[in-house]
């Protein structure tokens, strides 16, 4: 029987072998399993075990011609230590716990420090936490560090049986297979070399501590371990070990109970399952730290959480599980303003505990605020029991100054403070470190390690400093890492599966042997065309339209075919399909592929040969479908242009060249197409766009924004990009029901437009109707105050916000009621327009060939459960990428806003907003020139609230009142200013006109 083993960067070459008798107790592995009717079976797994499996000593003779044998571990161990001073150094064995809980510390640790992560630890951290597995594969797999991984359950001299003692549960039994292999080096490596290093278990376990002296090997805690090490090497590492604050704080502290435990899984599970709780993801209020929401799969409105206790210790992103509270404790949000920056500021991060009473009856009183508001509308409440999946991350924050004593702010010992990260969302995070004094000023990086019950606060570890405060540099990669956008560079593996011909590479010559011309048709002639944005390299699309003999109309939609170069499976697919999609910021791209292919060998370049994959229409005049087909190709594109200069073109009625009469096909085309969608009930949403002009010195920021002008030539690539998705939609949900990779936009619930249709009716007396699409849009149109020109897009901008997000899923996981795209009125939809930029487009591109026998679809994608793996990675990691490009250009907004007033000598900046909420103790608006929302709050007592009308009635400087209501225009100044503690830019908004705020 061949033997097999789990897949690692140092996996060895598969052998055949004959199982051993005396195996059978290492390599049978009986476990129960329950199926879907409850039914319990018996299942036996076996595996091999071998004894050609090398140890990666660079001085061993008996391994040195095993297969997969590399010298990674040096004959003279790491010596740098003052506790493990052994003569050939040490070797450092890692446990799960570690990889589980100190990942961060693992990676930072001294490259030349040699490591040894048996099998069973990479094993049971992957069915622990997928995310971490992945960093401790790019960790092993570093060339630079000396990382070897010890196959120990499939070596035969290591391999342990799974139930050697009767009461041994799984994790025992995996910590014992784990101290097995500090048993089998010594011995082993001993007949090469007289003296070997010694093994050193790093393990934060204590029961697995103690049973390691027992049986004579040598265990060590990290923070112990770090505290031994030598010199800056210590003092970079020792505020990277996780847990220092409950380590180091006094007992006494802790002994007040501040949330209820959470109940026991099993509970948890049986509850959820029988409708006793309900599960969701917690989302934190931006405006008031005491509440946050949780929607249902299920339930038309969200869980309101009221109160820290109720939310007990949930953190923005965590999936929640939820006790709802009998209906007559159901509440109204709150219609107040409460900033924990502002409220919590004078916690002691050394004793915010110490003040208990005091704390407590400042949030209960608080929370009864917003107990008490109005209920308008009521949403059932709940509190949390128990968490199913924790979104803790490393995040981005700055050390609160407030949180240092001024003795402090010179000290190098060790202190507790606390770290407040970027996102107003996040609580701040207490954590011990020597460097306070000099983060003050800098962007740092902290992980969240625990949060208990007695803590008002998460605890957390410092990760590394990211760079000074409002710096280019580290706002930039502050932003990358806010919103998990991995930005690594292309790895060799991956550049290894690009063309050898690198930028020379060509298409070949029309030949029937040649390879890529294999059944693709030859469009070089046809009038092909690409519009793109200005500047855009990665040109995925371009188009062409010419009149057929018969009067209709022959269109083509002509994509990239990068799944000519990135091939199923290999390292390049991998990091696509990792990274999910490109990410635009205002001064840089990150790829999904490497610049080779997205900017020129898939990009369609004017004057170039290229190949394509083609999706072409018969159609008639009137824009009505004749005939689709779907072929691979090679066109050559004729022009590039830009929308302003199609535009241009299009317009300019002294043109009759083919080129030009063929965007006028394609535009005409375009008004119907669009016209039979708006019919059809087709949403016309909006949202800010802005165009940053950026000065050309790397020292400035920019200098303006402005409004994105929609041109004509803007809708005409947008409807023959729709026509597409739809098209390819259709053909692969065809051929493959089951596992067609589609987007769905599905209708949001009617109670989501609740307060909006309140609002317009109060305060325009207009209705709006969302029992459809089309009567939404129709409403929408109606919408228009002939006094306020920008009314109605403000209202597009407000209803965008209650509706629910597009995402991508598998045909097989929803029934085919729920395909449809709400906003595009379409019973069916796809991406396949973008595959330079889009991984799902990959994958729908690859359905498409298999769809039309061009070639057969890869296994992967006819199973449902890898589709939606896969695409549920493609959506998170488009939602994190429009959230980035979106900070990214807020960032620059707030440079620009910065740059008027620095270099005119004004304090503000002066722009007209409009009123969009109304708060207890302000308002929020929207500058919609700069795209930009902010907070005005007033001072108590200066002003009169009137929650049923969405009014303040607010006192003028020379006397008398200014009533102030939503969807009024206003004029605010506008100025950047840093917070002294947090160390954030904040946007300060001051209300100018109607009346001026100062000393409200």
């Amino acid at each position: 029987m061949a033997a097999t083993a789990v897949h690692s960067a140092e996996r060895p070459k598969i052998t055949i072998l004959k199982r051993q008798r005396d195996d059978s107790s290492v390599s049978q592995n009986k476990f129960l399993k329950k199926t879907a009717r409850g039914k319990v079976l018996q299942f036996l797994r076996e595996k091999y075990v071998r004894d050609d499996i090398p140890c990666g000593f660079e001085a061993c003779h008996i391994c040195s011609e095993f297969p997969g044998f590399r010298p990674v571990l040096p004959q003279r161990g790491y010596t740098k230590h003052s506790k493990f001073t052994y003569p050939s150094g040490h070797w450092l064995v890692v446990d799960t716990n570690i990889v589980l809980h100190q990942m961060d510390l693992l990676t930072a640790l001294p490259a030349q420090l040699p490591l040894i992560v048996p099998s069973t630890t990479i094993r049971e951290v992957r069915h622990r936490s997928l995310p971490l597995h992945n960093r401790l594969q790019q960790l092993v797999q570093d060339e630079e560090r000396c990382v070897w991984v010890w196959w120990n359950e499939e070596c035969r001299e290591t391999a342990t049986a799974a139930a050697e003692y009767e009461d041994e549960v799984v994790n025992d039994r995996n910590d014992r297979a784990i101290r097995e292999t500090l048993r089998f080096y010594p011995e082993h490596i001993s007949q090469s070399v007289a003296a070997a290093p010694q093994l050193i278990l790093l393990t934060d376990d204590k029961r697995n501590r103690e049973l390691a002296a027992q049986e004579g090997l040598v265990a060590v805690s990290t923070r112990d371990y770090v505290d031994g090490l030598q010199g800056d090497v210590r003092d970079r590492l020792v505020d990277l070990v996780a847990g220092g604050v409950d380590e180091l704080e006094p007992g006494e502290r802790r002994n007040r109970r501040i949330y209820d435990d959470y109940l026991p899984q099993d509970t948890l599970t049986a509850g959820v399952k029988s409708g006793r709780y309900v599960q969701g993801y917690f989302n934190a209020n931006q405006y008031n730290y005491l509440e946050g929401t949780v929607r249902v799969m299920g339930m038309t409105k969200p869980v309101l959480l009221v109160g820290r206790k109720a939310m007990n210790r949930s953190v923005d992103g965590d999936q929640v599980i939820v006790e709802l509270l009998p209906k007559t404790e159901w509440k109204a949000p709150g219609d107040e303003v409460l900033d924990q920056d502002v409220a919590l500021k004078d916690d002691d991060a050394e004793g915010d505990e110490g003040t208990g009473e005091k704390d407590e009856l400042k949030e209960a009183k608080d929370t009864d605020e917003v107990a008490k508001k109005a209920p308008k509308e009521i949403l059932p409440t709940g509190r949390v029991v128990g968490i199913a999946k924790r979104n803790w991350r490393p995040y981005v924050c700055h050390i609160d100054r407030s949180s240092l004593s001024e003795a402090a702010l010179t000290s190098l010992s060790q202190q507790t403070i606390f770290a407040t990260p970027l996102s107003r969302a996040l609580p701040r995070i207490r954590l011990r470190t020597r460097q306070a004094p000099a983060l003050l000023d800098q962007k740092i990086l902290v992980s969240i390690d625990n949060w208990t019950v007695n803590s008002r606060y998460p605890d957390g570890h410092f990760v590394r400093a990211l760079g000074k405060v409002e710096s280019k540099e580290a706002e930039q990669e502050s932003l990358l890492l806010e919103y998990e956008v991995p930005y690594r560079p292309f790895g060799k593996a991956i550049l290894n599966c690009l063309p050898k011909e690198g930028d020379s590479w060509k298409v070949p010559p029309k030949s029937v042997d040649s390879f890529e011309w294999r059944d693709r048709e030859d469009l070089r002639d046809l009038i092909v065309c690409s519009i793109d944005p200005p500047g855009c390299q990665d040109i995925d699309d371009a188009l062409h339209a010419r009149k057929l003999p018969n009067g209709n109309i022959e269109a083509g939609v002509h994509i990239a075919d990068v799944g000519h170069f990135v091939l199923s499976d290999n390292p390049m697919d991998s990091e696509a399909a990792s990274r999910g999609t490109t990410v635009y910021l205002v001064d840089k791209r990150i790829d999904m592929l490497p610049e080779l292919l997205g900017t020129n060998l898939c990009s369609l370049r004017p004057f170039v040969e290229r190949l394509a994959f083609s999706v072409i229409w018969e159609l008639t005049p009137g824009g009505d479908i004749v005939d689709v087909r779907f072929t691979k190709s090679v066109i050559a594109s004729k022009e590039a242009f830009t929308y302003a200069a199609a535009q241009q073109r299009k317009d300019d009625k002294s043109l009759k060249d083919p080129l030009t009469e063929s965007i006028r096909l394609l535009n005409s085309l375009a008004i119907n197409l669009k016209a039979k969608r708006v019919a059809a009930g087709a949403l016309s949403l909006s949202s800010p766009e802005l165009k940053i002009h950026l000065n050309s010195s790397e020292t400035t920021g920019p200098i303006d924004v402005e409004q994105k002008e929609q041109l004509e030539t803007n809708s005409l690539v947008e409807e023959f990009m729709l026509l597409a998705n739809i098209s390819v939609a259709r053909k692969i949900q065809d051929a493959y029901p089951a596992t067609a990779v589609l987007r769905r936009h599905p209708p949001p619930p009617k109670t989501n437009f609740e307060a909006l249709q309140d609002i317009l009716q109060k305060r325009k007396g207009m209705t709006l109707d969302v029992s459809s699409s089309k009567a939404l849009a129709d409403s929408l149109d109606a919408c228009v105050d002939p006094n306020l020109p920008e009314f109605n897009t403000l209202v597009r901008i407000m209803a965008t916000r209650c509706m629910l997000s597009a995402e991508y899923f598998g045909s097989g996981s929803v029934s085919k009621e729920s395909y449809g795209h709400y906003g595009l009125a379409s019973d069916i939809y796809t991406h396949f327009t973008s595959p330079i930029r889009r991984y799902a487009d990959v994958l729908v591109h690859r359905q498409l060939a298999a769809a039309i026998n061009y070639t057969p679809l890869h296994p992967s994608l006819q199973s449902k459960q890898h589709v939606e793996r896969l695409l549920n990675v493609v959506n998170k990691r488009h939602r994190l990428a429009q959230m980035a490009s979106r900070a990214s250009v807020e960032f620059y907004v707030g440079l620009a806003l910065k740059g008027r007033t620095e270099g005119s000598g004004v304090t503000a900046v002066r722009e007209e907003a409009f009123v969009i909420r109304t708060f207890r103790n302000g308002l929020a608006v929207f500058v919609s020139k700069l795209g930009l929302e902010g907070l005005i709050t007033f001072a108590k007592d200066t002003h009169e609230f009137d929650p049923e009308n969405y009014l303040i009635h607010v006192p003028k400087p020379r006397g008398g009142t200014a009533t102030i209501g939503v969807f009024d225009r206003v004029t605010v100044d506008i100025s950047i200013e840093k917070d002294a503690n947090t160390q954030r830019g904040k946007v300060k908004m001051t209300l100018v006109n109607p009346v001026s705020s100062e000393g409200l």
